[in-house]
């Protein structure tokens, strides 16, 4: 399963060179959302991960691990929990409003957006503005897409076998 796969990856950039804290909590907070959810706990979890860059935690030499291997290490164990559940249970099925999968509309963006392009549409779902905002946003940015693209993505939706019976 690829989500696993991604999450490994995740678990193993924890021992890499020049590794940065923040970075790699917003990229693991943005692929969790896409496998869980976007209001699941593990994301509310990476969240509170911190580096405390106080002047008393840079001061500890006790011989213990750093705080900054404590924190790499909850990040791994929220990580290797996903795993679990994944193994377990599978990836859990996503719906929006109207029943429809938000898989069947994601595939049909990944299929046929450019990642840059897919990051964009993503970015402007995910801002913090209003709604009218971002369907203006959208909509601008779509219209921008050539037409082939955009009829591409749509009959790619509509014709996706998770949609059957339920239009």
């Amino acid at each position: 399963m690829k989500d696993i796969k991604l999450l490994e990856d995740r678990i193993k950039e924890l021992d890499a060179k020049g590794f940065d804290l923040d970075a790699w909590k917003q990229y693991t907070i943005i692929l969790l959302g896409r496998i869980f959810g976007e209001d699941n706990q593990k994301i509310k979890e990476i969240e509170k991960i911190d580096y405390d860059y106080s002047s008393w935690a840079l001061r500890d030499t006790s011989g213990k691990t750093s705080y900054l291997e404590t924190c790499k290490k909850l990040g791994k164990e929220i990580l290797e929990a996903s795993i679990d559940e994944l193994q377990a249970f599978g990836a859990p099925v996503k719906t929006g409003n109207n029943n429809i999968p938000v898989e069947v509309i994601i595939e049909a963006l990944e299929s046929e957006l450019k990642v840059s392009q897919y990051k964009d549409v993503v970015s402007i779902i995910n801002s913090e503005k209003e709604k009218q905002v971002k369907f203006r946003d959208l909509k601008k940015y779509l219209k921008n897409l050539d037409d082939s693209s955009f009829q591409t993505i749509v009959l790619n939706m509509l014709s996706h076998p998770e949609l059957k019976g339920k239009l």
